[in-house]
């Protein structure tokens, strides 16, 4: 059986320092070494900083940032151009053939205007310049990238069918391209080892059911709902693996991507019986 590339989505917290940056390039150098990849990654903490600078205020529900015009044009500003092309130019330095994206490119981020979002507190949102990836979205380029070995490095800014550009949340990015390149897994990476108990212990492993159950119960908070959210719709939508690891070890990431999932992550899966001990 044929499988699609591995997908990783790398935080945008783990593109920033000098150090958490070398050991993403040093993990996905080693990744792209034995298969295809194909990377997504976000820019939060730099969003904000950008935001503050500029006098925006920082408004958000869920994990999921509410979009007016001049944050989405601080939203694009840092995404393609400082978070992207500085991870761009670190992996080719590596000697990855590393290229940078948008999802306006080829349209592989084509998407629609999210419908207001039902919060946990019960609030019903309305999320502003938001997108939701369309299954519509052309994945020709990444496919043809991928194919010839190149590491298409994506930053999560969707493509309206009008032309106008969509703040997309990078877990949701990351899962909607794992399902329509039928990726062997997606990876979704950051500063937190895997999902948390409510003692703070790590999870190693679950199914698309306990999902509900740990939003619900307010175990999960802020982040972690998006970052659930989004592997809950790749796994209904064909994923039938994903690993939250914590990336700031290139090791730990590496072994995320190669393994059933190292101790400090937790692995989730469609199919309740298929999970790990």
């Amino acid at each position: 059986m044929v499988t699609g590339p591995l997908v990783v989505k790398l935080g945008g917290e783990l593109l920033e320092e000098i150090s958490n940056l070398a050991n993403c390039v040093a993990a996905v150098k080693v990744m792209a070494a034995s298969e295809p990849v194909v990377v997504v990654h976000g820019g939060g903490k730099e969003i904000d900083a950008a935001l503050k600078l500029a006098g925006i205020e920082k408004r958000q529900v869920d994990g999921l940032r509410i979009t007016d015009e001049p944050t989405l044009d601080v939203v694009v500003s840092v995404l393609a151009g400082t978070v992207n092309t500085r991870f761009v130019a670190a992996l080719n330095a590596a000697g990855v053939a590393a290229v940078g994206l948008t999802g306006a490119d080829g349209a592989c981020g084509l998407s629609a205007a999210a419908p207001p979002h039902q919060a946990v507190d019960g609030r019903v949102v309305d999320l502003g310049r938001v997108g939701v990836p369309e299954a519509g979205a052309d994945m020709r380029l990444l496919q043809a990238l991928t194919v010839e070995r190149f590491v298409p490095v994506i930053a999560c800014i969707g493509l309206g069918r009008d032309g106008r550009l969509f703040n997309v949340n990078a877990d949701t990015f990351a899962g909607h391209l794992a399902a329509r390149l039928d990726a062997r897994r997606l990876v979704i990476a950051g500063t937190t080892p895997g999902v948390l108990d409510a003692a703070g212990d790590t999870i190693p492993a679950m199914g698309a059911d306990d999902v509900a159950r740990l939003v619900g119960d307010g175990t999960a908070t802020a982040g972690m709902i998006a970052k659930l959210r989004a592997c809950e719709q790749a796994l209904a939508a064909g994923v039938d693996d994903v690993v939250i690891v914590d990336g700031r070890k290139a090791e730990t990431l590496t072994a995320a991507a190669a393994s059933n999932a190292p101790a400090s992550a937790t692995r989730l899966v469609a199919n309740a019986a298929a999970r790990q001990p």
